[in-house]
């Protein structure tokens, strides 16, 4: 089977799944399992290089109320590499190419399967997973895959302190403007036995005004920008100032803001979504659960912003 990926998470499942030698096209953004470097890049990104964050999302906003996005899909390479098969998303227009952007590719060269990945919440990850297993033959595959990850969890969970005071937790999936975390990462929060303020499981992210954020007044901050590695996180918050009223937060007092590996743990609704929990369980608790090999060096203080 000829597989091209034209969503992050996707080529993940497809690699966890054991078809990287099938995957033939993937995107800009694609770096996980390693072997997908090198893949033809069938997705890229329109965006001048080296953007401020409000730039960014003043972009990208317009472009999606306009009814596009800054992706192009080199419908030229997709008539060479001939796919079986095209896993997009339908969840954010935004973060992938949606549905609709393929069409074109499809009339290329029948007959071509789309297959739409529309996760949500944690059991919209394991659906997707099945999705794709059954769509490349490998249900039994699929199926051992999602009991791991809920074995894991369950683990994981049993060794969370039953406390009474859970800590109240917001994660930011951008900083400027502040947008909090939804779909699937308040439950991620609530696996490491924390709680998410601001939103909700299952509902999008969303912008916040910064006085949402002095209101919760949370116990812990996690920096996870979409999109972003940890030193790309890092960097930005070197360069963008705390907004005001940030040195009254008792997080920020309590130094636990943290920065965070977006990209591989928490923007992406694919299998290393548990390494995610992971981060959180071993900040919240200080347990040594992280079992990432890849990518050991997941997280650290925010320190510029303390």
């Amino acid at each position: 089977m000829r597989i091209v990926s034209m969503v992050p998470s996707a080529t993940e499942i497809v690699g966890a799944l054991g078809l990287v030698d099938d995957l033939v096209g993937v995107t800009y953004e694609c770096d996980f399992p390693p072997e997908v470097r090198g893949k033809a890049v069938v997705v890229e990104s329109t965006l001048p290089q080296g953007l401020a964050p409000a730039e960014i999302h003043r972009l990208v906003s317009e472009a999606y109320q306009a009814g596009r996005n800054y992706f192009r899909v080199r419908t030229d390479l997709l008539a060479e590499l001939q796919p079986d098969l095209i896993i997009t998303q339908g969840v954010c227009s935004v973060c992938a190419v949606a549905p609709g952007q393929v069409d074109t590719a499809l009339h290329l060269h029948p007959p071509v399967r789309n297959l739409v990945l529309r996760a949500e919440t944690v059991e919209g990850i394991f659906e997707d997973i099945r999705q794709v297993g059954t769509a490349t033959d490998r249900t039994p595959q699929a199926e051992a895959l999602v009991d791991h990850l809920r074995t894991r969890l369950k683990v994981l969970r049993s060794q969370v302190p039953l406390e009474s005071n859970r800590p109240r937790v917001l994660l930011l999936e951008w900083l400027d403007p502040p947008i909090v975390a939804g779909h699937w990462v308040p439950e991620m929060v609530e696996w490491a036995g924390g709680i998410h303020v601001l939103n909700e499981a299952g509902r999008p992210s969303r912008t916040i005004p910064w006085t949402d954020v002095e209101v919760a007044d949370p116990d812990v901050i996690f920096l996870i920008p979409c999109g972003y590695r940890l030193s790309a996180v890092l960097e930005e918050i070197q360069r963008l100032p705390p907004p005001a009223g940030w040195s009254r937060l008792r997080c920020v007092r309590r130094r636990a803001v943290w920065a965070v590996d977006a990209s591989a743990y928490f923007s992406r609704p694919g299998p290393r979504f548990v390494h995610g929990v992971e981060v959180l369980i071993e900040v919240l608790w200080g347990l040594q659960v992280f079992s990432d090999v890849w990518n050991p060096a997941a997280w650290a203080l925010a320190e510029t912003w303390l």
